[in-house]
């Protein structure tokens, strides 16, 4: 049947996510980076997900599509409430990018080290033996361009914006910089358009205490310490700023 339905501009599209969850009917998932709309019949045409979206990426257009089907829509919100009562999170996508806290403790193992067992709650069991330095990261994901908007972890974080080469010269990189903060790793050079509007939607949403970033002496990280300026000033709010420099040798400068 010929109904009105949303269409999405991967062009524009960010990647925040912000559309997914103002989809009351579930019908939006973010597939490799992008809002797609994955069940056209459960798309009702009324478009609650277009205010939401920061990049205008979203509009209506007629065109053939599945009839809106009201019952499935309600049978799926209500296996969603029954799931998320039931665990911490739900999702749908790429496993890489799946959110979530990484809980550490140090009871010492001394077993042989291949044989050593985790959990997703990361049960950091380390023995001075075999792993004398263990990681601090406490969340997941760590690229900017995967990192939902909102998530329990930025409450009243300390964040850390890394440009991704500093944890490689820099050898003591997770006690220094890593403990104690919510990582956040980009490079500027690599990766496509510009961190600012993300790295703005993050500090506009959540309770952030401190912003760090590390940068490489080379040029081209100036782009991330600028983007986190840029998104600290869009967001209107009183966020201490600190930036550390690493040269190419590995030495803090």
């Amino acid at each position: 049947m010929i109904r009105r339905i949303i269409k999405i501009d991967e062009e524009k599209c960010n990647g925040c996510g912000l559309c997914a969850d103002a989809c009351h009917e579930n019908a939006i998932d973010l597939v490799d980076g992008k809002a797609k709309l994955m069940r056209e019949n459960y798309c009702d045409g009324l478009g609650d997900c277009l205010p939401a979206c920061p990049m205008n990426a979203i509009s209506f257009e007629e065109r053939e599509a599945p009839a809106y089907d009201e019952a499935a829509v309600k049978a799926a919100q209500a296996a969603k409430k029954d799931i998320k009562e039931k665990s911490t999170s739900v999702f749908s996508g790429c496993p890489g990018s799946k959110s979530h806290t990484i809980k550490r403790n140090t009871t010492p193992f001394l077993g042989c080290p291949s044989s050593q067992t985790t959990t997703i709650e990361h049960s950091q069991k380390v023995s001075s033996m075999y792993s004398p330095c263990e990681s601090q990261l406490s969340q997941w994901p760590v690229q900017i361009k995967l990192l939902p908007i909102t998530a329990p972890y930025f409450d009243g974080a300390d964040i850390l914006v890394a440009a991704d080469c500093t944890a490689y010269a820099y050898g003591d990189f997770h006690n220094k910089f890593i403990k104690g903060r919510i990582t956040l790793v980009g490079c500027p050079k690599l990766d496509e358009g510009d961190y600012t509007e993300k790295l703005t939607a993050i500090f506009s949403n959540n309770n952030i205490k401190t912003v760090t970033v590390t940068r490489m002496i080379v040029p081209c990280c100036g782009a991330l310490e600028r983007a986190t300026k840029n998104a600290i000033a869009n967001c209107k709010k009183n966020i201490p700023f600190k930036v550390y420099t690493i040269s190419t040798d590995g030495s803090l400068l």
